[in-house]
């Protein structure tokens, strides 16, 4: 376990070497919240509430959504298809740890990174410039942080399915950059799940994509009631073991048929 601790570390100082990036990061993801606040404004035109969320609920939501998006999102996709395609790979494969189980601290050391020098500060500030309710709550925010993590632990694994796709066809950009979209859509952080129609609620009900943004961010805004968001962290905790499954197989299958293209 030592050497997965010292992945996260290694990866942290790799951060941090490059913090400047993080801080204009903070005015794009601050002028990102403005545009949706301003937007949700004008959509709200003085009503209370809109599908059980106020204004103030909902401005709240947009900025715990893109911060939070700051600490589960990783190139681990990228990293991986890159690294196949140059032939690394076969090194990586010879050392003596799991590379997926790598790749994966790598993420949380960048993870944890972002939110102390990233999501932690941008929140703040956006809360001085924007209404945005917090809570004290210590339920809320054990129950918020218990969430994010497996939010991380959710998207860290579509993440590593996607990457090793890159072992079966050969080039797979397409795939990562579609895969994106699709998480930023179907995980509420472009728009509330409840927002979307009945029919289509009930099929992203059957995908983990509302664990990455739309679980943690209701948490927090307390448009779940505790009673939703315990079984909403389970509903997370049972994806992240389901997505274990199919990693599995195709990585086994994937170093059978390996084939190196660079090196």
């Amino acid at each position: 376990m030592d050497k997965y601790l010292e992945m996260i570390r290694i990866r942290f100082l790799m951060m941090l070497a490059y913090r400047t990036n993080y801080y204009t990061g903070i005015l794009i993801y601050g002028i990102n919240i403005g545009a949706y606040y301003f937007l949700w404004t004008a959509i709200y035109g003085g009503k209370e509430q809109i599908q059980g969320l106020s204004v103030v609920q909902m401005t709240t939501y947009v900025a715990v959504s893109w911060m939070a998006r700051a600490f589960y999102f990783n190139n681990l996709d990228r990293e991986m298809a890159q690294e196949i395609m140059e032939g690394k790979v076969a090194i990586e494969l010879i050392r003596p740890y799991n590379y997926l189980g790598m790749k994966t601290m790598q993420g949380l050391g960048e993870g944890i990174f972002r939110l102390f020098f990233f999501s932690a500060p941008g929140l703040i500030i956006v809360y001085f410039i924007f209404p945005i309710q917090f809570t004290w709550n210590l339920s809320v925010w054990g129950l918020f942080t218990i969430s994010i993590l497996l939010s991380f632990f959710i998207n860290t694994e579509l993440n590593l399915l996607t990457g090793i796709t890159t072992f079966f066809l050969y080039n797979n950009a397409g795939l990562i950059r579609a895969k994106r979209v699709v998480i930023d859509l179907f995980s509420g952080l472009l728009l509330p799940i409840s927002f979307f129609p009945g029919w289509a609620q009930t099929v992203m009900g059957f995908l983990p994509f509302k664990g990455i943004s739309y679980t943690p961010s209701m948490i927090f805004t307390k448009g779940f009631s505790h009673d939703q968001a315990v079984a909403a962290i389970g509903q997370q905790f049972i994806w992240v073991i389901i997505l274990m499954l199919p990693i599995y197989v195709l990585w086994h299958l994937a170093k059978k048929q390996m084939i190196i293209q660079g090196g």
